[in-house]
């Protein structure tokens, strides 16, 4: 059993560090070639930053497979599956497309059929879903028809509800990092735990996902030195929905419960038969909630559904009064949450401690949600050691000394000025007027 681990330990380094090393040649690639677009209405960052990260990815990704090949455990899934050829055509695909969206930009409508065509290449290879568990029903065999366009409409909407979520610094990688580690948990137990080899490719895409993510977060963590783009975020969706196809779609339900053994032990272990219906969907339930709600919302307008605002749940993060920093930890606490959560009621479900864990931690990420709404104030006897922020009332003197400058100077005029990035502390709202009195003015 620790064999398998180190290999996958290692596969894991290998594609981190490649990403890591190749990301930063790749900036200065895109910088010299121009992918740097102009900053939109919608972006919160202030100056111009570099894309094409999905460059140094899809090189983590190609690296990570290819040590995998020459493992001695891990050697076994490309030679008893094609699905890692499957997903090796269809990820090239995304990428030179997300690669021309990020230089030159393409129709949303030529993107949409672009990633119906990676997705229809990895179904042709044998990478698609055959069966589906049902609770109640049991397992329900799906025609070829059937099974390509199941397999499609997943891999398009784990691609753009990634895609959608991709707003903030090392929001996308961080979170899709965090739902790969919940899923390679997942698919290992299916493998090692019950033995069902079909489950080994969706364990080694988890893997390499992960590295992927961790490679490229240190450049792409607030404030961002490159951004992943289409080419990237693009590229982990399509990683992302290809391990959910394969654990879903090729992994026989009957057999998980012959390994089990006994009526009892064979209940317990049909959950995480049913498990792979929703886990894909709970592993990236915050993008898709996001996409879910923009597709709402620009509909309600009358907008078209890919046209870019300001409407995602980073951005009201942002508007709540939490920092960029914080905006992202609570993304990543709600992922971790949930994806987690599924995973640890697959493995237990008959453990009450779980669904009050899940319960407890809910409620403190609320708190923590709603944090800037509450600000705290210090009482009066310290209120000369805390910021003016934190104090009750302002004292007279800083008063006098805001209306007029000293000398009876006139009351000189404020101008707006932004917010900077967000607009808001962690705290409260920042001041969105800068003092323009003289240098010997009083304060």
């Amino acid at each position: 059993m620790g064999q398998p681990v180190r290999e996958y330990l290692l596969t894991l380094c290998v594609t981190a560090a490649v990403t890591y090393l190749l990301t930063g040649p790749v900036r200065k690639f895109a910088i010299a070639a121009g992918a740097m677009p102009e900053i939109r209405a919608r972006d919160v960052h202030r100056e111009p930053t570099p894309r094409l990260g999905g460059i140094a990815m899809f090189g983590g990704l190609c690296a990570g497979l290819l040590v995998a090949s020459h493992l001695t455990n891990l050697k076994s899934v490309f030679a008893n599956s094609n699905e890692p050829r499957a997903l090796l055509s269809g990820a090239a695909l995304i990428w030179i497309l997300g690669v021309l969206d990020d230089k030159w930009g393409v129709d949303a409508l030529v993107k949409l059929g672009g990633q119906m065509i990676a997705a229809g290449v990895m179904v042709l290879q044998g990478l698609t879903i055959l069966w589906i568990p049902i609770p109640g029903v049991g397992t329900v065999s799906l025609t070829p028809m059937q099974g390509t366009l199941l397999t499609v409409a997943l891999v398009v909407i784990t691609i753009n509800a990634v895609n959608f979520v991709d707003g903030l610094d090392g929001l996308a990688s961080g979170m899709v990092c965090i739902a790969a580690a919940a899923f390679f948990m997942y698919a290992y137990r299916m493998w090692f735990g019950y033995g069902i080899e079909a489950a080994a490719p969706a364990t080694l895409f988890s893997v390499v996902l992960m590295g992927m993510c961790l490679g490229f977060l240190p450049h792409n963590m607030h404030p961002a030195r490159i951004f992943m783009g289409d080419s990237g975020s693009m590229l982990i969706g399509l990683v992302m929905a290809a391990g959910a196809v394969s654990v879903t779609g090729q992994v026989d339900p009957d057999l998980l419960g012959q390994k089990a053994g006994g009526l009892r032990e064979a209940t317990h272990a049909m959950v995480p038969v049913y498990i792979p219906l929703l886990l894909p969907l709970t592993v990236i339930a915050v993008p898709v909630a996001d996409l879910i709600l923009a597709i709402v919302r620009r509909t309600w307008k009358g907008q078209s559904p890919f046209a870019a605002d300001r409407g995602h749940l980073h951005h009201r993060l942002l508007e709540i009064g939490h920092s960029h920093s914080r905006a992202v930890l609570i993304m990543y606490f709600w992922s971790a949450l949930i994806a987690f959560g599924a995973v640890a009621y697959s493995a237990n479900n008959a453990s009450m401690w779980i669904v009050l864990g899940i319960v407890l931690l809910s409620a403190v990420g609320l708190v923590l949600l709603l944090l800037p709404r509450f600000t705290p104030r210090a009482p009066r006897w310290a209120e000369r050691m805390v910021p003016p922020r934190y104090r009750r009332t302002a004292r007279p003197a800083v008063a006098a000394a805001t209306a007029e400058g000293p000398a009876g100077e006139f009351e000189e005029e404020r101008e707006p000025v932004p917010a900077g990035i967000h607009g808001a502390t962690a705290i409260g709202d920042r001041s969105r007027f800068v003092d323009r009195r003289r240098a010997g003015s009083h304060r």
